[in-house]
């Protein structure tokens, strides 16, 4: 009986450089080759994997997955080739490995630059002449497999200094998937933030989501994305989850779970603020001298902070981002304060 296509999350997007990935893809699967994704973290990169193999000749047969990060050589050997009956302390019985259990199917090995020499070489092997030996054994393993590596780095720069196997590079690279950045997708940002959304919206057990006030997806398009849709995905759910009023758009994004006035200072003491710069003098020190009590000191304290702001956009142009390198903080962070203390469209809402 014909096992049925499994229901896999497929990638969204619109954005002109993420389509030409999905047509490049689509061109590629259906051949035998070996193929090398690269991008950056949180980009997606095993679920283009996953699309190269169930778009393949190869949908009904495994598709397995490997991270090579954080595996020792020998455990890594054991992964990829198996082992037999007491080859090392432990092994009491034969273990298939990966290349053995993925037969006639599909491998995806993540993290590729982390293999280390000796395992590159075999794995070179593996591609090259479709055998290989358990670790262990004398006996020849027959393999039909094709391989999909992923990595984030720059593996021919690696392959240029003698960090990872040239010859390997070669063969994994018959064809190369660059996935775009999020930030390079600034179509895409509303698109996906919407399907996240409703998504959490449903596991919530929520009959509606309102979706997303204008400010609050402006902030979501001018964030840079650095862990891309995994960071997304994170920033929208916890958006959806803390929610007080689920049947009011959001209005309130966190960026950052970590920014806390009660922070570890050990983890602030390895900050280095920027140096202030001639252009844009540091605001002078509040006096010292108390006003006649009794006086109400948070009071004092709110309003002390609204002027600093005050002083810090207006010495930086009303440019947040340049405002929040020049108070030492994240972009995020100046925009909690100036909503904090009502400055969000008051001359410091349109640059930034």
């Amino acid at each position: 009986m014909p096992m049925d296509l499994p229901d896999l999350p497929s990638p969204l997007g619109r954005s002109p450089a993420f389509l030409a990935m999905l047509d490049a893809v689509s061109l590629l699967a259906p051949l035998a080759k070996p193929v090398l994704i690269i991008g950056e973290r949180g980009t997606g990169k095993e679920l283009i994997a996953a699309r190269l193999h169930y778009l393949s000749r190869r949908w009904n047969q495994p598709f397995l997955k490997l991270n090579c990060a954080g595996l020792s050589e020998s455990l890594m050997e054991a992964e990829l080739f198996g082992h037999e009956a007491g080859s090392f302390t432990g092994a009491q019985r034969r273990r298939l490995g990966r290349f053995e259990l993925a037969h006639r199917g599909t491998l995806f090995l993540d993290e590729i630059a982390n293999a280390p020499m000796t395992v590159q070489e075999t794995i070179l092997r593996v591609v090259e002449y479709g055998t290989f030996e358990r670790v262990g054994g004398s006996d020849t393993v027959k393999s039909d497999v094709r391989l999909i590596a992923a990595t984030n780095v720059d593996l021919p720069g690696m392959a240029a200094e003698g960090r990872f196997r040239a010859d390997l590079l070669d063969r994994l690279a018959f064809d190369v998937v660059t996935l775009p950045p999020l930030r390079e997708r600034p179509d895409d940002i509303e698109l996906l933030a919407d399907h996240m959304a409703l998504e959490m919206t449903k596991e919530l057990k929520r009959s509606v989501f309102a979706g997303f006030a204008p400010e609050a997806m402006a902030e979501l398009r001018a964030y840079p994305w650095p862990g891309n849709v995994r960071e997304l995905k994170n920033v929208v759910e916890r958006a959806v989850y803390r929610a007080k009023d689920p049947e009011r758009p959001i209005d309130h994004i966190i960026f950052d779970p970590f920014a806390s006035p009660w922070r570890p200072v050990t983890t602030r003491l390895t900050a280095k603020l920027p140096e202030p710069t001639p252009s844009s003098p540091p605001p002078s020190p509040p006096s010292s001298d108390l006003p006649p009590g009794p006086y109400n000191l948070v009071d004092h304290l709110v309003a002390l902070e609204q002027t600093l702001l005050r002083q810090a956009l207006q010495t930086n142009e009303f440019h947040q981002k340049k405002t929040a390198d020049y108070l030492g903080m994240t972009y995020h962070q100046l925009r909690n304060y100036l909503r904090k203390h009502g400055l969000i469209g008051r001359g410091s809402e349109g640059v930034g």
